[in-house]
């Protein structure tokens, strides 16, 4: 249901017309023919919206409004009349009304303008008690959030987490892979030991080598002693290899044999020492698509998606915008000793409407420039960055009533197939998934797009 209506006017013809439109639009509505029957119906029983007539005897619609805004300041009030000048509407708007319709009412405007009303209610409710929700809502360690994808990856967390079996956790830059990693650890068996991360992304490859497997004296001009690589820093413990989708070739078959075998070599050894630690991999990228364009071993993927952990963008997890907000807001609050209790209702609308390409990362980051530039109690669109208050939410157009803005099919699945790679972060294996295709079949449309070069090695 888009909300609860209460119809106020004194034609019961109308209520009941009203009434009848907007029930097959998904709306529950209850009416009144009176502004004094309208404010004790508020009193016993609870409304999303009041939709009221400006013109009836007795307390008018103007009335009604500033009443609804002194008492139940939650309901937010549209008013409709016959008199549609801009005089009425002013008087309207300060007297509260959330917004002003004209009549006659065209209904599809009319149910457009309540379920914003409604929505516009829903978040105040959820901005007023965010920082309570924060403190009451699902975590797993330090991931926070109450959306359906994030309680079904707690659910997964919670039966591997003891498991000795690789974990590849994939998902898109920002969305909190290491954390995950993190969380795994402090579940398992292996809390106390341990946990060692490296980014294998951030090393050159001789150096990445090293730093995994370790050295012995002599093994290279700077080796000048004995270095145990990561594998075996980590003993007893957990060793989170983050981005391996960047991990050079040459160095993949070392890598696979330490999994199979559970053994390393030096550099410069001849002796191979067995290890103990839970291997955590993580990527941003494609495996499965670098396997075919041959960057990255198809035995190494295998062994290294055991079990596999897919973390949601923050776009697909609803409300958990607004309570990482209040979270990041209470934490940098703190820091910087500023009084920043909350958030705007017209800020949380942008943040849910806002897609958040660097996902829980850039939220994270335009919650720090927020409370750094804000003078106020609340922080406001206003604080956050000119990309993120200027956004507007598009929409793919298939189909039109303009013949001129008709086009082919081909273009049709063209622009679809384009706005789903987008929507899914570039992930090419997720979006033949959703598009019902093979990753080839995908692969040769994006190729006929201009939007790849094609690989030769293919």
């Amino acid at each position: 249901m888009h909300g609860r209506i209460l119809i106020v006017d004194d034609d019961q013809t109308m209520c009941k017309t009203i009434e009848v439109a907007l029930r097959p639009r998904q709306f529950e509505t209850s009416w009144r023919i009176s502004a004094e029957e309208a404010l004790l119906a508020l009193k016993n029983e609870t409304f999303d919206v009041v939709l009221t007539d400006l013109s009836m005897p007795g307390l008018s619609g103007i009335e009604l409004c500033e009443r609804i805004a002194a008492n139940r300041p939650d309901v937010p009030v549209v008013v409709m009349t016959a008199f549609g000048s801009l005089e009425t509407a002013i008087a309207a708007i300060r007297a509260g009304a959330y917004d002003f319709i004209t009549k006659p009412v065209e209904m599809n405007i009319l149910a457009l303008t309540l379920e914003r009303a409604a929505r516009h209610r829903s978040l105040q409710e959820k901005v007023k008690v965010l920082s309570e929700v924060v403190e009451q809502s699902r975590r797993f360690e330090e991931l926070l959030g109450e959306s359906p994808p994030m309680r079904v990856l707690y659910d997964k967390l919670n039966r591997i987490a003891d498991s000795e079996a690789t974990v590849l956790i994939t998902g898109e830059s920002g969305t909190g892979k290491e954390l995950v990693a993190k969380a795994i650890h402090k579940r398992s068996r292996r809390h106390e030991r341990p946990f060692v991360a490296v980014n294998c992304a951030a090393l050159p490859d001789a150096l990445l080598e090293s730093e995994l497997f370790g050295h012995v004296k002599g093994a290279f001009t700077d080796a000048r002693t004995d270095r145990k690589g990561l594998f075996l820093q980590a003993k007893g413990g957990t060793l989170f290899l983050d981005e391996i989708g960047e991990l050079p070739l040459g160095l993949q078959p070392k890598l696979l044999r330490a999994l199979e075998e559970y053994v390393v070599r030096p550099i410069g050894s001849d002796k191979e020492l067995p290890f103990d630690a839970r291997i955590v991999f993580s990527t941003n990228r494609d495996l499965e698509s670098a396997v075919e364009e041959g960057r990255f071993r198809k035995d190494l993927f295998f062994r290294i998606n055991v079990i596999n952990l897919t973390l949601p963008p923050l776009r697909a997890r609803g409300t958990d915008a607004l309570l990482l907000t209040q979270h990041f807001l209470e934490l940098f609050a703190a820091r910087s000793g500023k009084t920043v209790v909350g958030i705007s209702d017209a800020l949380a609308g942008k943040l849910l409407n806002y897609t958040w390409p660097g996902n829980v990362r850039e939220l994270r980051n335009a919650v720090e420039r927020a409370v750094a530039l804000t003078h106020f109690e609340k922080l406001a669109v206003e604080d956050f960055p000119e990309k993120m208050r200027d956004y507007q939410t598009s929409h793919i157009i298939v189909g039109s009533n303009d013949p001129t803005e008709l086009v082919p099919m081909e273009e049709v699945e063209r622009r679809y197939i384009l706005h789903v790679l987008e929507t899914v972060g570039g992930h090419r294996t997720l979006a033949a998934q959703v598009l019902g295709f093979d990753r080839k079949t995908l692969y040769r449309k994006l190729l006929r797009y201009g939007v790849l070069e094609e690989d030769k090695s293919l």
